[in-house]
């Protein structure tokens, strides 16, 4: 006599769907944020008259593969490509200070001449750390929040006003909260408003600028997928893995 097995119960089945080109987002948003974070912040760059961190100019492409991947694929499979990059960024953060303190070998002239680079590009201050950790975490879930959300107010019209709203308070909350944790004490309340001001108009209308090729994705992905997910009755906490 066989046992017969008790049917699982509705919350511990995951969905089997298989996404083509899922993975190949998540691959894109993960690289885009790990260059931006640890190479473009070394250099100050002059375009048109305007000072900023190399890194401002590539850091909101990942608000677009956010926008993308929410409006597509919805925000439960968003959530975990957030956490796919933080722990990310984490692994890269604590593999450049290994590399930075391990010893060199002193019959290699060329360690001379890499270890202030390395001391550079990858060793940033705990408290830059932590700033550039909290607020991606926090900046990057509220996009996808409002994104989800606005999408549903809108019955998936407009996705401009998604796609710019939802950056707009994401980047908000991202310069709001890495500014005052890295440098509070530091720089005097007015420069650090005015950088804050700069650098979110300056995110902002880089959104604005890529929003014909966002379109262009998102029409693409829908049809190749098959999929235009909307978020009526996720559950939008960010301390889950379920999608």
């Amino acid at each position: 006599m066989t046992a017969s097995m008790e049917p699982l119960k509705p919350e511990l089945i995951s969905n089997p769907r298989h996404y083509r080109y899922y993975d190949l987002v998540m691959a894109g948003f993960v690289t885009v944020l790990l260059c931006s974070n640890l190479i473009g912040p070394g250099k100050t760059c002059i375009l048109f008259g305007l000072t900023f961190g190399a890194g401002n100019l590539f850091f909101p492409i990942s608000y677009i593969f956010g926008d993308v991947l929410t409006e597509v694929y919805g925000y439960a499979r968003t959530r975990k490509v957030i956490w796919a990059g933080f722990i990310a960024m984490i692994f890269a953060t604590i593999m450049g200070l290994f590399v930075i303190h391990m010893p060199g070998d002193p019959e290699e002239p060329f360690n001379a001449v890499i270890q202030p680079a390395l001391e550079v590009v990858f060793g940033s201050t705990g408290r830059i750390v932590i700033a550039s950790m909290v607020a991606y975490w926090c900046g990057d879930f509220m996009n996808s929040y409002v994104m989800a959300k606005m999408k549903v107010w809108t019955e998936g019209r407009h996705l401009w006003t998604r796609t710019i709203g939802s950056t707009a308070v994401g980047q908000l909350v991202d310069s709001a909260l890495f500014y005052p944790i890295a440098f509070f004490g530091t720089w005097q309340p007015g420069t650090m408003m005015k950088v804050i001001a700069f650098n979110w108009a300056f995110k902002v209308s880089v959104e604005v600028v890529f929003t014909p090729v966002t379109y262009a994705i998102v029409r693409w992905l829908k049809r190749q997928e098959n999929e235009d997910w909307y978020d009526r009755n996720t559950n939008f906490t960010p301390f889950s893995l379920k999608g």
